[in-house]
C-alpha cells in the first residue's frame, strides 16, 4: 500500500482525495434535500405523514436482513469518512499551496478570483459547525425546542419556528451554496475534466446544481416561517 500513501502525500493525490469525498458529500445533500421535499406533500390516505414515513425508511431499511438502524449507521460511517478525508485534504492543500509561494498574492490575483472561490474556507467552517448543531437538533435531539423520536415533521416545524435557528439555517444554506459551486467546478478540474470545450457545461452545471440544493434548502424554514407549512 505504499503507492497509495506516496500518492495521498502528493499535492495531485490530496486533490483527487478532496475531489472523491466531495462527489460523496454532494451526492448526499442532494438527495438529503430532495427526501426533506416530502414535507410538502399531504398525508396519506391512512393519516401517515409522508416525511415521517420517508424517516422510518431510513432507520429501517434493509429489514428483516439486517436489524434497524444498520444500513443508516453505515452510510453514517461513510459520509463522516468524506467529511474527515474532505477536511484533511482542504487543509493540506492548502499548506501545500503556501508553502510554494511563501510571497503573498498581489491583490490584483485576489480580485480575480470568484467570490465562491475566496470564500471557501470560511464557508466550510459554516457548513462544519452548521451540520454539528443539525444532528444535535434534529437527528438527536440535543437541543431545540421540542424534539419527538421519529416524527419528522413536528421536529422540522417546531425547529424552524424560532426564528434564530431559521436564520442560523438559511446563512449556512448560503454558505453551502457557494461551496458546492466553486466545490463542483474545482472538482472536474482535479478529476482531469478541464478542456475549453466543456468548461462552459462545468460552469453550467455547477452553477445549476449550486442552485437547485441552495433553493431547496432554504424554503424549509421560509415556509414554515411564513406560515406555508404548519
Amino acid at each position: 500500500m505504499s503507492w497509495f500513501s506516496d500518492f495521498c502525500r502528493s499535492t495531485v493525490g490530496k486533490k483527487a482525495v478532496m475531489a472523491v469525498s466531495g462527489l460523496v458529500l454532494f451526492g448526499f445533500v442532494l438527495v438529503h434535500m430532495l427526501g426533506n421535499l416530502k414535507l410538502y406533500l399531504p398525508a396519506h390516505p391512512d393519516g401517515s405523514i409522508p416525511i415521517n414515513v420517508y424517516g422510518a425508511f431510513l432507520r429501517h431499511m434493509g429489514e428483516p436482513l439486517v436489524p434497524a438502524y444498520t444500513l443508516l449507521g453505515i452510510a453514517r460511517l461513510v459520509l463522516l469518512a468524506a467529511v474527515v478525508m474532505h477536511i484533511w485534504a482542504a487543509w493540506a492543500v492548502t499548506q501545500a499551496s503556501r508553502a510554494a509561494r511563501p510571497v503573498p498574492y498581489q491583490k490584483r490575483e485576489v480580485v480575480q478570483a470568484t467570490y465562491a472561490a475566496r470564500t471557501m474556507r470560511w464557508g466550510g467552517v459554516i457548513i462544519l459547525l452548521f451540520v454539528l448543531y443539525h444532528l444535535a437538533h434534529l437527528t438527536f435531539g440535543w437541543v431545540g425546542p421540542s424534539f419527538v423520536e421519529g416524527d419528522v415533521r413536528h421536529n422540522l416545524i417546531a425547529g424552524f419556528q424560532v426564528w434564530w435557528i431559521s436564520a442560523f439555517y438559511m446563512v449556512a444554506q448560503v454558505a453551502l451554496g457557494f461551496h458546492l459551486y466553486h466545490g463542483l467546478w474545482s472538482l472536474f478540474q482535479s478529476l482531469g475534466w478541464n478542456h475549453p470545450r466543456y468548461n462552459a457545461w462545468r460552469r453550467g452545471f455547477a452553477i445549476v446544481f449550486a442552485w437547485v440544493v441552495t433553493v431547496g434548502n432554504l424554503s424549509f424554514p421560509v415556509a414554515i416561517l411564513t406560515g406555508l407549512v404548519a
